[in-house]
């Protein structure tokens, strides 16, 4: 069997073209942009508040998607994944590459910019810093989450940036803040319930993921892992059926 390396470095050439990666930088140097204009005026305003609305809400899930989406989305049609399929690897091997390299290119682009938007806008303060870390540390595992699902949607239809883009605007952004019980179905909620939990007893005020019925740190971890299992066991099963369908 062919090992998963080469696969990864197909789908690295792929994702980093030039108009992408441009347009990446520009997303994730938005925040950053806010925290810099924050630090330069001298207003007081929450850390966790423009990492919510910036990087949480805006940001990471756009990143993720054009990420996810493009990472085995573009390959199945153009049908260029057909050489691919066409040899000897299994198919939990494909979709398992293409998720580590979008959920990987995520995680390098968001990282940063959570951190860096941390320290201008709030400083190295005792409550400012856990809360940079710890949206630091949801928003790689949230973008992880969001990155192998959208990998998983787009086995399935050509039209997954749409279908996410209707996923992280509609289900997230209005029926999740309006129906309690659909938070347990948002990776958005889930990444801000492991920013609270890692923030700390200090900041018990969290202004943003500490509104009523937010999701604890146990239980956000949790969703975001079978979020992301569940998106390469339903991916791996769709590219096999793939096959059949192809060899038919």
């Amino acid at each position: 069997m062919i090992s998963s390396m080469p696969i990864v470095g197909v789908t690295l050439r792929g994702l980093l073209g030039r108009r992408r990666t441009l347009l990446m930088l520009l997303l994730v140097a938005l925040p950053v942009l806010i925290g810099l204009l924050v630090r330069l005026t001298g207003r007081g305003v929450d850390v966790d508040r423009i990492l919510d609305a910036m990087l949480v809400r805006t940001v990471l899930p756009l990143v993720a998607l054009v990420l996810g989406t493009a990472a085995l989305g573009s390959e199945l049609e153009d049908g260029t994944a057909v050489y691919l399929m066409i040899k000897p690897v299994r198919r939990w091997r494909i979709v398992g590459a293409k998720m580590v390299v979008a959920a990987g290119l995520t995680v390098a682009l968001v990282v940063p910019s959570a951190l860096l938007t941390g320290v201008l806008a709030g400083g190295a303060g005792s409550t400012a810093f856990p809360t940079t870390i710890g949206f630091a540390v949801a928003v790689a595992l949230g973008g992880s989450a969001y990155a192998c699902v959208f990998v998983g949607l787009s086995a399935y239809t050509s039209r997954a940036l749409v279908l996410g883009l209707g996923y992280t605007m509609i289900w997230e952004g209005v029926l999740a803040g309006l129906l309690e019980g659909t938070r347990f179905l948002s990776i958005r909620q889930a990444t801000l319930g492991i920013a609270r939990g890692l923030a700390g007893p200090e900041r018990a005020a969290f202004t943003t993921a500490g509104e009523q019925g937010s999701l604890d740190l146990g239980l956000s971890l949790v969703i975001v892992s079978v979020a992301a299992v569940l998106a390469f066991v339903l991916g791996t099963i769709r590219l096999a059926r793939f096959e059949i369908r192809g060899a038919d």
